[in-house]
């Protein structure tokens, strides 16, 4: 038996840092939006040959709208067009982004390793900058995040 093979890519989403968030709507990173925004880059760029092609394996497994990070699965024979068109990606919910590549892995272990370093540091972060105003609500919902990168199947 043959197996399917995969390539993870681990994102951050990086929001616009000149947006104004007291006056505009906070953008809420799901992984229904970052799909919709890939696949329309994806159809955009390379076409419904590209688009079907890409589809296979496809799939946004894991965002945490906390700190921004993804991971997302391709094939391994149409990453490269996945990865490029996360490149060309500028705009979730009409909110501007861009993605940051951190790790291209080739197992779901590798990726779980790296998802869960960068999550807790990013966290941490987050934690410095907030202060004494985090709420239990937000640990609450960081750990929660945590546990879905620990138990990611394939």
């Amino acid at each position: 038996m043959v197996s399917f093979k995969n390539r993870y890519l681990v994102f951050e989403v990086v929001l616009d840092p000149n947006k104004d968030v007291a006056t505009d709507d906070p953008i809420i990173i799901t992984q229904y939006n970052v799909s919709k925004a890939i696949k329309d880059s994806i159809l955009l760029n390379f076409g419904e040959c590209g688009f079907a092609s890409s589809l296979g394996s496809f799939q946004v497994k894991y965002v945490n709208p906390i700190t921004k990070l993804c991971i997302i699965r391709a094939s391994r024979e149409d990453y490269q067009n996945v990865w490029a068109a996360i490149t060309m990606v500028r705009s979730i919910s009409n909110c501007p982004v861009v993605f940051n590549l951190l790790d291209l892995t080739g197992n779901s272990r590798a990726c779980k390793n790296t998802a869960l370093r960068v999550d807790e540091l990013k966290f941490e972060q987050y934690k410095l900058m907030v202060g004494p105003r985090i709420s239990d609500g937000v640990n609450l919902q960081m750990q929660n995040c945590l546990e879905k990168i620990r138990t990611l199947d394939n």
